[in-house]
């Protein structure tokens, strides 16, 4: 299956693209039979509104961030590199002429933390573009110029630049390590994405240790007023239902060793820091 059929077919377990379908859907077949039509428009909605709750956003994201909670820069072993994976930063576009920043900017300043905490001697900037859109949009060498606008030095930076989707940056930058006789690793990604992300490194053979960023959900007291629908609790919800499909679509298709992705956390930190070198600053 090709990754735009793939990445089309996602659209539909995505509230929004569901929601608006089974309403569509209800008004259309309400046509010819009231009830049908009647209970699909209900279910549309009911879908929209359950995913737009900040307390069923929060609830839901809670739960893949919690897996792998952020831990100190100085509670963290010693690895050979930071991998860190695209998702944060595009490249400039006319008229811009500077990588622009999103919400998952995090990943690639936590990179920088760690380079400058001495837990790396070197950064991985992981992240190409999709296939149908322009080779420019490339997102590690926009990653590369943050990185060392923050004072990592670029002899310090590799670039996998061809990887479409996180099993790509898995297995590129397993190749890449192997290249360089290289496989422990501390694996930086959003919270949210960490424990897909985590599940297929280890499958791909790379010692990978959790160094998560950009947590979306903090403590807080709820209302009322946290069942009632929000545009930013739909694009939370979103990008959860999406890492738990994608989690369940690379099992199946075997890009993930077993239910947790192979060793745990512990295992993987413990054999990580014996044989990594950080360098002496």
């Amino acid at each position: 299956m090709s990754l735009f059929v793939t990445k089309l077919l996602s659209l539909f377990v995505h509230p929004l693209s569901l929601g608006m379908l089974l309403v569509g859907t209800g008004i259309v077949v309400g046509n010819w039979w009231r009830r049908s039509g009647m209970a699909l428009l209900v279910g549309g909605v009911l879908v929209l509104w359950v995913a737009s709750a900040p307390l069923v956003s929060d609830w839901l994201r809670g739960r893949l961030e919690g897996q792998h909670p952020p831990t100190r820069v100085d509670s963290l072993p010693s690895a050979e590199a930071a991998v860190v994976l695209g998702g944060g930063v595009s490249p400039p576009r006319p008229p811009r002429i500077h990588p622009d920043l999103n919400d998952a900017a995090d990943r690639v300043w936590h990179a920088a933390r760690l380079y400058h905490a001495g837990k790396v001697p070197l950064v991985i900037a992981s992240g190409g573009t999709q296939p149908w859109k322009r080779p420019d949009a490339r997102e590690a060498p926009a990653t590369n110029v943050l990185l060392q606008d923050w004072g990592v030095p670029g002899d310090a930076i590799l670039l996998e630049s061809k990887s479409a989707n996180t099993y790509e940056n898995a297995t590129r930058t397993a190749e890449l390590l192997d290249r360089r006789g290289l496989n422990c690793v501390l694996l930086v990604t959003s919270a949210l994405h960490m424990p897909r992300a985590l599940a297929v490194f280890r499958s791909a053979g790379i010692k990978a240790v959790p160094a998560p960023t950009d947590v979306q959900v903090g403590d807080r007291n709820y209302t009322v007023l946290d069942v009632l629908p929000d545009a930013g609790a739909l694009a939370g919800s979103t990008a959860a239902i999406r890492e738990y499909v994608g989690y369940l679509v690379y099992d199946w298709r075997g890009w993930i060793d077993g239910p947790a992705g192979s060793p745990n956390a512990r295992d993987a930190t413990a054999r990580c820091s014996p044989s990594a070198s950080a360098p002496v600053r």
